[in-house]
């Protein structure tokens, strides 16, 4: 496989945070539910990114605490995985700490699937052709299990991009976001199609990348959020607008962003992230092309 620079795996960024912030806690069950619930829209709806950076980790720590207490339930599993790999993947400069808490995120996304279903146990450890016979066994009852597993498991390749044994699985996550678009490809607006995107992209053609590709999920996954989700465009100016030095595609996508209104049911926050990202895209324009 070859090389991916680190500056390519803040794709998977965006793709992990607007995965992860807009449904972390939508797992967890019982007498949490609503309270995790009001938390989750709160966090997903609020327009200051650096509020929500300073309020999450005492969410993080609430939701682990009542795992500790209750450590084989699925909901909670899946719940601190999410919240876990989102923090680490958005908030996080410091490699040394998104290593430690994508490493966390995992662990806990991979008990989940275990405790969720004997037959998942180290799923991670599969080979290609043996990742997908397992995954041909599931149905649409299991895509949100699979999905959180899935982002969790990329958001880890991401901080440990400088490993090669990590980025030698990144054919496992995308055939794992292929199977959840077999499934249910609507389901949280379409975010496996981003990140098939994001994966179609991260090479030139040259070195195997397969850009056009890349372009059909974008603009699918724009289509499934009806152009509400403003890191899909973000990511396709950074992912494909830049790798074929398309600058007229790249400043109009960021350009929507610029104007379009951040509020959207449960995307308001990845929304002015997407903004943020946005305007330092349009800043460094005239330098990369």
């Amino acid at each position: 496989m070859p090389k991916v620079s680190l500056s390519k795996w803040l794709a998977l960024t965006l793709v992990v945070a607007t995965s992860l912030l807009s449904g972390c806690s939508s797992f967890v069950s019982g007498a949490t539910k609503n309270l995790a619930n009001q938390l989750q829209s709160t966090i997903s709806n609020h327009n200051d990114p650096e509020l929500v950076k300073d309020a999450v980790p005492a969410y993080m720590l609430m939701v682990e605490s009542l795992l500790r207490s209750d450590p084989d339930n699925v909901d909670l599993l899946v719940a601190s995985s999410s919240l876990y790999s989102a923090y680490a993947s958005v908030f996080v400069d410091d490699l040394n700490r998104q290593q430690r808490l994508s490493t966390r995120a995992f662990l806990y996304g991979k008990q989940a699937i275990c405790e969720y279903k004997k037959d998942y146990c180290d799923i991670d450890k599969l080979q290609v052709d043996a990742l997908k016979a397992t995954l041909d066994k599931m149905d649409e009852d299991d895509v949100s299990m699979l999905f959180a597993l899935g982002s969790a498991w990329a958001g880890w390749i991401k901080s440990h991009s400088n490993d090669f044994n990590a980025v030698a699985d990144v054919p496992k996550i995308e055939i794992i976001m292929r199977r959840i678009v077999a499934l249910d490809e609507g389901y949280q607006n379409g975010n496996a199609h981003l990140y098939l995107g994001v994966l179609a992209t991260l090479i030139p053609p040259t070195l195997g990348g397969k850009p056009e590709i890349g372009r059909m999920h974008f603009e699918r996954a724009m289509q499934l959020s009806n152009g509400e989700n403003l890191m899909v465009h973000v990511t396709f100016a950074q992912q494909y607008a830049r790798l074929l030095f398309d600058r007229e595609l790249h400043d109009r996508l960021l350009r929507q962003v610029m104007q379009s209104d951040a509020k959207a049911e449960g995307l308001t926050l990845t929304n002015w992230l997407a903004k943020q990202r946005a305007e330092e895209l349009l800043t460094s324009a005239d330098d990369y092309f």
